[in-house]
């Protein structure tokens, strides 16, 4: 969910950007810069590009070629992705439904809708829910 929120803000927080040969093995990207706790992106790995925390120990293993961006995410953002995790799996249901509007038994409803570019048949995504707190680490693509 992390990495979703940073391409939805267009900010991976990165500091620094190590280029060169890497090696993962036995799931974990074989470094001496990053400290226990920190996230990192990779960038030309065939298996395992994206955001990772370190230790990661669910990597693929292999030899690449690329970058690992070095990031600083926030505390608070890292805090709001857990609560934008939370909120996506308790909306689960309603999101992949079809339906803006039901009637059976005599109960009707109609999904909220407004939603800026129409994802999920017009329904609030976690992107509408949570924008006005993602504002502030926004930049501009």
């Amino acid at each position: 969910m992390l990495e979703e929120i940073m391409d939805f803000i267009h900010n991976y927080f990165d500091y620094q950007r190590k280029r060169g040969e890497f090696t993962v093995s036995s799931g974990n990207l074989d470094c001496d810069f990053l400290q226990n706790g920190q996230y990192f992106k990779i960038v030309g790995s065939v298996f395992n590009d994206g955001v990772w925390q370190y230790p990661a120990t669910e990597m693929k293993d292999e030899t690449f070629c690329g970058e690992v961006w070095l990031l600083a995410v926030p505390p608070r953002l890292s805090s709001l992705a857990t609560d934008i995790q939370a909120w996506v799996s308790t909306n689960a249901e309603v999101l992949a439904s079809p339906y803006t509007s039901e009637s059976f038994g005599g109960y009707s409803y109609t999904k909220a809708s407004g939603s800026a570019n129409g994802e999920n048949g017009g329904a609030y995504s976690w992107r509408d829910v949570f924008a006005s707190q993602l504002n502030q680490w926004r930049k501009l693509a």
